[in-house]
């Protein structure tokens, strides 16, 4: 029977090949084919080599892999700010499947700044297979880079304009969901919480619930700024809990359930009863308006399917690079709470 010696200094140090090697005292080279699983290699080999891997802790150096395949395995994710709960959840959704899937994620940029040129470099640093966007628009030096070097690109949450696919939720159709709501409850003094970014989702949120109101003979009698963050929507509020009553909207749409909240809170604090004195509704659907707090209308953005199919895109243009951009649109669920006003025969219908 063969006793193999086994090195006392190996506990200290990473197994590599040539560690296994040495151990099992045969080549390198035949370890590494014996790990592959090639058949030119006996079983009795390929079984003790893998055992050996097992015992010592052998994993393929992701760097030496990248360099034998030409691929990292690597996903490039650009995503939005942390104090807003949609991106948190949007993050926490695209590690799960990413993990799911086999696959591992690089962070590369985080929040509203702009992205950088040394994002770009990272792109090609890391020599990420692709990439996800969210929260920020694709900047044409980086849709360059990324077509340039045969870098698939998926945007998530917007609409694509340069050398990428996305998928996004149907914004438009979720905001006219909730201007037929507000305005079939009887409202017709309505403001509008929009933000003044170029982001493709707040205007098409702007645009589909401006266009039903206009469709029903209103238009919004008050449009305000809120910069996409709670500080932002806290401050519309304010404004609009600090016009005489008579000027007073009666109800307040704000395209991000961020925005929303920070409008319910000034509300409060200014002691205008939500539901009462006042409807509201946002858009994303983050778990947090389903807070008692909260009870807030807002159309749930289908997190799970967009994460999905935009993993979808991203691998099948890894794999083929010939394939042409594309866009996905899903469509949003509506979820009626009690920071509105209740409209039975519209309830039944969604």
């Amino acid at each position: 029977m063969l006793i193999l010696m086994r090195d006392p200094t190996l506990s200290n140090r990473r197994a590599t090949i040539v560690t296994l090697s040495r151990e099992a005292g045969v080549a390198p080279s035949t370890v590494s084919r014996a790990l592959k699983g090639e058949g030119r290699i006996s079983a009795e080999m390929r079984a003790k080599i893998g055992r050996l891997a097992k015992e010592l802790g052998y994993t393929p150096h992701a760097s030496a892999r990248t360099m034998s395949s030409g691929r990292s395995g690597l996903i490039g994710i650009v995503g939005g700010p942390a104090d807003n709960p949609f991106y948190t959840e949007l993050l926490h959704e695209t590690v799960r499947q990413v993990v799911d899937r086999g696959m591992r994620m690089l962070m590369i940029h985080a929040g509203t700044g702009p992205i950088e040129s040394r994002t770009a470099d990272a792109l090609l640093q890391y020599q990420v297979d692709g990439c996800l966007f969210s929260s920020v628009e694709l900047p044409s030096k980086i849709a360059s880079v990324c077509a340039a070097n045969g870098v698939p690109v998926v945007m998530v949450n917007r609409v694509a304009r340069l050398h990428s696919s996305a998928v996004t939720c149907d914004n438009a159709i979720g905001s006219a969901q909730i201007a037929e709501l507000l305005v079939r409850g009887g409202h017709r003094q309505i403001a509008l919480v929009r933000t003044s970014s170029s982001s493709s989702t707040g205007i098409e949120r702007d645009a589909g619930f401006t266009r039903y109101l206009e469709q029903a003979g209103l238009r919004p009698m008050l449009r305000l700024d809120g910069h996409s963050t709670y500080e932002g929507g806290f401050a519309a509020g304010q404004h609009i809990a600090a016009l005489p009553a008579g000027k007073r909207p009666d109800a307040v749409y704000a395209i991000s359930d961020i925005m929303a909240f920070g409008v319910l809170d000034a509300f409060r604090l200014a002691g205008l009863q939500v539901h009462a004195d006042m409807a509201v509704a946002g858009f994303d659907g983050v778990p947090q308006s389903g807070r008692p707090i909260h009870d807030l209308t807002t159309v749930e953005q289908p997190l799970p399917a967009m994460v999905g199919r935009a993993l979808d895109l991203l691998q099948a243009r890894m794999l083929d690079k010939t394939l042409t951009d594309e866009t996905v649109s899903l469509r949003g669920r509506l979820i009626i709470r009690g920071s509105t006003r209740p409209v039975p025969d519209y309830m039944s219908e969604v």
